[in-house]
């Protein structure tokens, strides 16, 4: 293969509520560390261990903003971008290394405000005409 290629995907729940930075020219960041979760089995021991992994996810400009607005600590999200590492030289002189996901396409998969607002489920049962049209909406190639 010639290319290269640094694309991540992960669905993850944010960390903590998005830190806005904005600058002079109208541009902006956001940051947020979201966590993704692995469950499985131990082989010695036979019980369930889960391990959550901790990303620093970078939004620019308008996503930064949407991002800003909508979304809260826990929120379920699913982002799409490439990993970016920086290093920079802290206070005490030391160098600082970090890895981070630059994000250029998100889905928010389920917001707090949603769940607040969403009746309980054995209540919401869809008709055969709002499950017709759902069909007909899906974009999916297949």
């Amino acid at each position: 293969m010639a290319g290269t290629l640094n694309k991540v995907m992960l669905i993850g729940h944010l960390g903590d509520e998005v830190k806005m930075h904005y600058f002079d020219d109208k541009n902006s960041i956001g940051r947020f560390p979201l966590a993704t979760n692995e469950t499985y089995t131990s082989k010695q021991t036979g019980e369930k261990v889960s391990t959550t992994e901790w990303h620093n996810i970078v939004v620019r400009n308008r996503l930064a903003e949407i991002c800003e607005k909508y979304l809260t600590k826990g929120d379920k999200v699913y982002c799409e971008g490439r990993i970016k590492n920086r290093q920079w030289e802290g206070e005490d002189g030391n160098k600082r290394y970090t890895t981070e996901i630059h994000v250029s396409e998100m889905t928010f998969l389920t917001t707090k405000r949603d769940l607040d607002t969403k009746p309980p489920s054995s209540s919401s049962k869809p008709t055969t005409e709002s499950k017709n049209s759902e069909i007909e909406n899906d974009d999916l190639p297949f």
